[in-house]
Formats: structure tokens, sequence, C-alpha cells
């Protein structure tokens, strides 16, 4: 009962190549306007929009982790493997790690909103109004923390013994509802990955030596050799 037969959790280590593709999208749309006379204010609001509020409603209820936010894992046809692992997302290490992604948006919102202006020639969202820059900034911000939860908890899972994962007992269906965020059309049914088990090398054998009586009839004969020899 090993997590890295999942192959959902191998699939949500994905977002270490799109979370910098869509900080590149969130320099593009804010590229497309020009900022306000109070810019720290739009990016103060435009951050607790975007990082803030998702991020208490995913300390509360994390985001779960069969759900890629577009498709999902449907609840009743998920495996007891999946739903103990599901259990193993409440710990407090996932709710800091959720904090400190949101946390991180703030400083990451401001300096590309100081940096956009040199990607206006090439945004495609050109002459946007900035409060309409500033939602759709805020959105990516959520799908980024989103990611940046199910990546966390991805790895976290991925580490997990199967000896503690055994030792967990699974999250029923009610529990699932009410205590993760499950979002997504309920398509996704992946077969769990067939892994090599580990072989066990064979124990060396000990070897004990025997000491080997001469048979009574050698005995015999050497004695009657002896007996010729003698005068």
């Amino acid at each position: 009962m090993t997590p890295r037969s999942e192959p959902l959790l191998w699939l949500q280590l994905i977002s270490f190549g799109v979370l910098p593709l869509e900080a590149l999208l969130l320099l593009l749309v804010l590229a497309g306007s020009d900022p306000g006379p109070l810019p720290g204010l739009e990016r103060l609001f435009c951050w607790a929009i975007g990082a803030l509020a998702p991020a208490l409603l995913l300390v509360r209820r994390p985001a779960d982790v069969w759900s890629l936010l577009l498709l999902q894992t449907p609840l009743r046809g998920r495996r007891e493997l999946q739903r103990r692992l599901s259990r193993l997302q409440a710990t407090p290490a996932l709710a800091l790690a959720t904090a400190g992604g949101a946390a991180l948006g703030l400083p990451l919102l401001w300096w590309i909103d100081r940096q956009a202006a040199v990607a206006s020639p090439m945004s495609p969202f050109s002459s946007c109004p900035r409060l309409v820059a500033l939602l759709l900034a805020a959105l990516l911000l959520a799908v980024m923390l989103w990611q940046w939860q199910q990546l966390v908890q991805s790895l976290w899972l991925l580490s997990r013994k199967a000896e503690t994962v055994a030792g967990t007992p699974p999250l029923s269906l009610a529990e699932l509802e009410q205590q993760r965020l499950c979002l997504g059309l309920p398509l996704l049914l992946p077969e769990p990955l067939l892994l090599p088990e580990p072989q066990k090398l064979p124990e060396p054998s000990v070897v004990v030596p025997v000491a080997v009586e001469p048979e009574q009839g050698t005995k015999e004969a050497e004695g009657s050799d002896l007996d010729q020899q003698v005068p």
C-alpha cells in the first residue's frame, strides 16, 4: 500500500512547470493597463481577493488531492488507498505551507506589477481597464495558490511510508464532502501504477565443516598392512 502507485500524485507535480508560466501570464495581464494613482492599494486589493481569501478557505478545507481543478476522481469511485491518503492531508505543516504560499504572493504581485511596463508592447491585454486587469490577476493568483497547495500535498503524500498509510483509517464519503474542496467534473478514473516489488536477496548459507571418519574397512586394511610389515 504505497502512495507512489497513485498516478494523480505524480500528475500534480506538473505544477513545477505551470507556475512559472502563470507568473508570466500575470505579467502580461498587468502590462495591459496603466496603474492608478494608488498602485500600492490596488496591489493589496488584488492580493486580498486572489490570495488571502482563498488561503483562508484552503486552510479550512484543503484542496482535494484527487482534483485537477477541472476534473476529479468521483467520490464513490475512490479506492481505499486514496481515502487513506486524503486523511493524511489534515496536518498543520500543509496548512502552514498554504499560508506561506499566500504570503509570498504579495511580494510576487508587487514585483510583477512594477515590472509590467516592460512587457506592455507584447501584452495581448492592451487598453484593458485597470479594474478588469486586477480582477484577472486575482483570478490567476487564486489558481496559482491552488496549484501550490496541490504541489506541496503531493510531495508530502509521496514521501509517506507504506506502514504509515496502512495505519491510517480511510476518510468516509461524508467527511470528504465536508472537509475537502472537491472541484471539477467527476470523470477521472486512472488505474494504479504497477510498481515492481523489491526483491529480497538470498541469505548467505553457512557451511559447517564436518569431520569425516575413515571407514571400518579402511582401518582394518591399514592395520593388516602394519602387521605384515612387523617381523
